[in-house]
């Protein structure tokens, strides 16, 4: 497999910040009278919290970002931590001179703080973050963002990630695709979007390249 590049998301995918994101959607919901189920919490796990929000009420959004964004910020550094094997997969991966990209909805600022907390900052040569671009994933122009900055090409590019909108960015963007099994929303749902490649610990990233 001739791979040269490899993206990924950060949430769900690298760090483990599933708690904090949960926690954060209860403390903001219960704050502003809203109520969901836990299933239903998960499905707003993903896309721009801009985009959940609104949909939800468009006049309160603005505010509900606010609510969130602190109690996450507040909470950040007790809950977040990388998965198993991610810090030594991706020191292999840089040894063997594969770019590595992260490509998030998260703004630059807290993705920057989770990456360095969890110390894996400094194997990336970019990161794309939700205030970098104009749209968001499953648009391919994070992906394709990434991959001109890294001067991939799409035959040699993988897009790593945890939700089906990190499958469908790459797909959009004509990049091969990895989805993970530890992510939140299950195996069998992230199967529908056809990955190329259904990662069952961060390590077979490693046999993949072939490195």
């Amino acid at each position: 497999m001739n791979i040269h590049t490899i993206l990924f998301d950060l949430d769900g995918t690298l760090i483990d910040t599933n708690e904090l994101i949960t926690q954060s959607f209860y403390h903001t919901f219960k704050e502003f009278g809203l109520e969901f189920t836990h299933d239903e919490i998960l499905a707003f796990n993903g896309p721009p919290l801009r985009e959940t929000f609104e949909k939800l009420d468009l006049d309160k959004a603005e505010a509900m970002i606010s609510t969130y964004r602190d109690h996450n910020l507040e909470h950040h550094d007790q809950l977040v931590e990388a998965f198993p094997n991610v810090k030594e997969t991706l020191s292999v991966l840089k040894e063997r001179g594969i770019r590595l990209g992260i490509v998030t909805t998260k703004m630059r600022k807290t993705a920057i703080r989770g990456m360095k907390l969890t110390g894996i900052y400094d194997y990336f040569d970019t990161i794309i973050a939700l205030d970098d671009i104009t749209h968001a994933k499953p648009h391919p122009e994070p992906v394709l963002s990434a991959m001109k900055q890294l001067n991939a090409k799409p035959d040699h590019t993988l897009m790593v990630g945890d939700n089906s909108h990190d499958i469908e960015s790459g797909h959009n963007a004509g990049v091969k695709t990895a989805g993970v099994v530890w992510s939140l929303k299950g195996e069998d749902f992230l199967q529908k979007y056809n990955p190329t490649y259904m990662l069952k610990d961060m390590k077979d990233l490693v046999e993949i390249i072939g490195v």
